[in-house]
C-alpha cells in the first residue's frame, strides 16, 4: 500500500550520531514506530518509556533485529503518577550526560471519567501534568545540550486537531480535580482540552526557553491503540470533528511523519513555539480561538508550576 505523504523517514531523517532521545509512549503505536525509525540513523541511545516493561522488551529487540547498533533502554513511567514520573526522571538524569530530543508522544483518548492517583481529571492529568513534570525536570539536562558547541535540543509534544474539542472555556481550571462530567461529550471535551493545552504549553516553553526548539504536532487520524476502546460512533465523531475521510486515515507508520519531522528535521525549518500538520505543514496561522488564547497560555503555565511545586 503506498503511503500518502511526502515523507520518507529514511532518507529525510539526517544522521542522528551522538544524539540522545527520550520518547514518552515508546513501548507501543507512534512511540514505538518513532524509536524504530530514528534507531536506524545511529543516535547514541534511545530510552523508551512506559507502563509495561515486557512492551518495551519487545521494542528494544525489534531494534537490535534490524542490525542497529543504537543503545535502547526502557524507562518504567507512569504519566498518570507524579510520583512515578518523578522517579523516572530521576533515573533518566541518572544515567545520561546529554538529551537532545524528548518527544512527548504518549497520551490516552476519550475514556471514561475518571481521575489520576492524584486526584486530576484522568485526560489532562496524564496528557498534560504528567509530560509536564517530566519537560520540567529535563529542561536543565537540555538546556545544557543546547548550549554545547553544534547544540540542538528540543521537544515535541504531540496535540492534536482535536484540541479543538475543548469546553468553552477551553480550560476549565476550577474543576480540574474532579472527572468533568460534561452533560453532553463530555470524553471529546476532556480529550480537547487536554491536547489544547500541549499545544499552549509548547507555546509557553518556546517563549521562556528560547534557547530549545519547542514545537506541537498532530499526527493525523492514526489506527493506534488510542482508538482500540472507541465505539464505531466515536469513530465517525473523530473523522467529523477532524474533518478527515476514511480514506484519508494514515498507516501506522505514517502517523509517526509528524513527530519525527519536528525532531530530526534541519533546525532552520522548524518554528520553536508554533503547530505543525503532517509532515511539517505549519498551521500556527489557521489557529483560532483558545488556542492562539495568550492569557489562558499564561494562566496554564502558572496553575501548572504551582500544582508540580511539590514534585
Amino acid at each position: 500500500m503506498p503511503g500518502k505523504l511526502k515523507y520518507n523517514p529514511l532518507t529525510d531523517i539526517p544522521d542522528l550520531t551522538g544524539k540522545s532521545i527520550f520518547i514518552t509512549g515508546g513501548t507501543g503505536g507512534l512511540g514505538a514506530e518513532s524509536a524504530l525509525h530514528l534507531s536506524k540513523h545511529n543516535p547514541s541511545h534511545i530510552y523508551i518509556s512506559g507502563r509495561n516493561a515486557k512492551n518495551g522488551e519487545k521494542i528494544i529487540n525489534a531494534i537490535k533485529d534490524t542490525g542497529s547498533t543504537t543503545a535502547v533502554s526502557f524507562v518504567s513511567c507512569d504519566l498518570s503518577s507524579l510520583h512515578a514520573v518523578k522517579e523516572a526522571s530521576e533515573q533518566f538524569l541518572a544515567d545520561t550526560p546529554r538529551l537532545d530530543i524528548l518527544m512527548c508522544n504518549a497520551g490516552i483518548m476519550a475514556l471514561a471519567p475518571g481521575r489520576t492517583v492524584d486526584g486530576y481529571e484522568v485526560q489532562f492529568g496524564t496528557n498534560h501534568l504528567g509530560h509536564a513534570l517530566l519537560i520540567r525536570n529535563l529542561l536543565p539536562l537540555l538546556e545544557k545540550t543546547a548550549r554545547e558547541p553544534g547544540g540542538d535540543a528540543r521537544i515535541v509534544l504531540l496535540s492534536s486537531s482535536g484540541h479543538a474539542m475543548h469546553p468553552g472555556k477551553g480550560i476549565e481550571f476550577e474543576n480540574l480535580r474532579t472527572e468533568q462530567e460534561f452533560a453532553f461529550g463530555g470524553p471529546w471535551k476532556r480529550y480537547g482540552q487536554s491536547k489544547l493545552a500541549n499545544l499552549l504549553y509548547a507555546q509557553q516553553l518556546a517563549a521562556r526557553y528560547p534557547g530549545i526548539t519547542t514545537v506541537s504536532v498532530h499526527p493525523g487520524v492514526v489506527p493506534t491503540g488510542l482508538a482500540d476502546n472507541l465505539t464505531l460512533k466515536d469513530k465517525i465523531i473523530v473523522l467529523a470533528l477532524t474533518h478527515i475521510a476514511w480514506w484519508m486515515v494514515l498507516r501506522l507508520e505514517e502517523g509517526a511523519y509528524s513527530q519525527l519531522w519536528a525532531a530530526t528535521a534541519e533546525k532552520g525549518s522548524v518554528v520553536s513555539g508554533e503547530y505543525y500538520l503532517p509532515v511539517g505543514k505549519n498551521a500556527q496561522k489557521g489557529l483560532v480561538g483558545r488556542a492562539t488564547d495568550e492569557t489562558l497560555a499564561e494562566r496554564l503555565w502558572d496553575w501548572t508550576q504551582e500544582v508540580l511545586r511539590e514534585f
